[in-house]
C-alpha cells in the first residue's frame, strides 16, 4: 500500500521507538519498586491476557523481531499463533474473554522481550490516562498490585499519557498517511502475527 504523504525511514522511527520502550520500563521499573511489586512467584501470568493493540508501527516492529527468529521458532510461534487466534474467536463466541497464553511465551519467557508490544510493558501497576474529550481514565494495576496498595492512603500512579501522545505521533510519521487512509488497526498479537506484516510500503 502506497501512502499519501512522506514517511521517516523505517530503521530511524524504529530507533526512536525503541527509545520510547525503554522509557516506559523505567517508568515502570520506578513505580514497581516504589510499590514492591514484582513479577517473582506471581499465581497469575499476564501473558494469557486478552489484550488488544492498535497500531501500525507497533505491528512492524513486532514484524521485525519475528525475522530475528531461525526458521523453526518462527514457524513455531505462527503455528501458535494461529490455534490462539482460533480458540480466542470460539470463546468470543461462547461469551467468554479469552485467557490463552501467548505464543511468544516459551518456557515462561517471552522470546521476543525486546520487540514486545506497548500494553505488555505498561500492564500491572496502576496507571491512568488523559483522554482528548477531558475524561481520565484510571486502571488499579493487577491484582497482586491491587492486594499491595489496598491500605495506602495516596496510591502512586503512572500517566500513560504523554507516552500515548508521543507513540500516536510515531504512528503519524510512520503511516505517512492522512486519517482514515488505512484500516483501524484492532487486534491481539496473534492476529497480529497470523495477518502477516502489516500493509504498509517500505
Amino acid at each position: 500500500m502506497t501512502c499519501g504523504s512522506k514517511k521517516t525511514p523505517q530503521n530511524s522511527i524504529f530507533r526512536r521507538l525503541a527509545e520510547l520502550y525503554a522509557r516506559m520500563e523505567a517508568e515502570y521499573d520506578d513505580l514497581a519498586s516504589r510499590l514492591g511489586l514484582s513479577c517473582a512467584k506471581c499465581s497469575d501470568n499476564c501473558c494469557v491476557s486478552y489484550f488488544q493493540h492498535h497500531t501500525y508501527i507497533e505491528w512492524a516492529y513486532l514484524w521485525r523481531g519475528i525475522t530475528t527468529l531461525d526458521a523453526e521458532q518462527r514457524q513455531a510461534v505462527l503455528a501458535r499463533a494461529e490455534d490462539n487466534v482460533a480458540r480466542s474467536r470460539e470463546l468470543l463466541a461462547q461469551g467468554s474473554r479469552p485467557r490463552i497464553m501467548c505464543p511468544l511465551n516459551q518456557a515462561g519467557l517471552c522470546i521476543l522481550y525486546d520487540y514486545r508490544l506497548m500494553i505488555c510493558r505498561l500492564h500491572g501497576v496502576p496507571n491512568q490516562i488523559h483522554m482528548p474529550s477531558g475524561e481520565t481514565k484510571q486502571f488499579p494495576g493487577c491484582h497482586v498490585c491491587q492486594e499491595l496498595t489496598a491500605n495506602m492512603p495516596r496510591v502512586p500512579v503512572l500517566d500513560r499519557t504523554p507516552l500515548y501522545i508521543e507513540l500516536a505521533q510515531l504512528e503519524r510519521e510512520f503511516t505517512g498517511s492522512q486519517p482514515g487512509r488505512l484500516p483501524k488497526v484492532d487486534m491481539t498479537l496473534s492476529e497480529m502475527l497470523v495477518q502477516g506484516r502489516p500493509p504498509i510500503s517500505e
